[in-house]
């Protein structure tokens, strides 16, 4: 074990250093290859470092060592709320998360009536964000966040919103979602889930690669 490291906690990766000095490797030696058509399921405990990579894929965060190749747009499903503000009306935070996605103010324009019309929130899309229900927020969320057309495809766990009825209809929009991607990387703990959206799984464990096996072998084995 390196001067100053612990050992790796039930959940999580190496905490190393001391006092203040302290950081948290939280992946280590994970390493894959995805071509156009692949659908990688992530799978592991709690703290096994499935949103870090979710994140580092996406860009939010940089790794400390080795590296990324990514070729194609990369969108994300994994915080819908992105960029909402309390004080701005639905329509302006329809605008907001555009500008935060990097789309045009044309491609805003464009897609602002259909998002609009996903949310079914009618006149109520010209109102502070600050009055909507949990449910309201949720739908308008949805609707923004599922709009574009994705090349790469990042989600942490199946994404659903409203009541029963928007919830049929979210399922039917990100089964569309995942049809027209070329490549989907989806983090869950819903292991039927997986089996049924994924070619492959990686399963880690404190931040390292446990296994990575075909969907169908998934649930069994070690």
């Amino acid at each position: 074990m390196a001067p100053g490291a612990r050992p790796r906690a039930a959940a999580g990766g190496t905490i190393e250093g001391q006092g203040r000095a302290r950081h948290v490797t939280a992946l280590e030696g994970v390493s894959f290859t995805l071509e156009a058509g692949d659908r990688l399921g992530l799978v592991g405990g709690n703290g096994a470092g499935k949103t870090t990579l979710l994140k580092t894929l996406y860009g939010i965060y940089e790794p400390t060592t080795g590296s990324i190749a990514i070729e194609g747009r990369v969108d994300a499903l994994f915080n819908i709320y992105l960029g909402f503000r309390r004080e701005a009306t639905g329509r302006r935070n329809i605008v907001l998360r555009g500008l935060i996605n990097g789309w045009s103010q044309d491609e805003i324009d464009h897609r602002m009536e259909e998002i609009v019309a996903f949310s079914e929130l009618a006149e109520f899309v010209d109102l502070p964000f600050k009055c909507y229900s949990q449910g309201m927020a949720a739908r308008l969320a949805f609707s923004i966040a599922t709009s574009f057309q994705p090349e790469i495809l990042l989600m942490d766990e199946w994404i659903g919103a409203g009541d029963p009825s928007f919830q049929e209809k979210a399922k039917r929009r990100m089964d569309e979602l995942s049809a027209k991607a070329g490549i989907i990387v989806l983090a869950s703990h819903n292991a039927s889930l997986i089996r049924r959206t994924c070619k492959r799984v990686l399963e880690l464990e404190n931040g390292r690669v446990k296994r990575l096996v075909p969907a169908d072998e998934y649930g069994t084995g070690p």
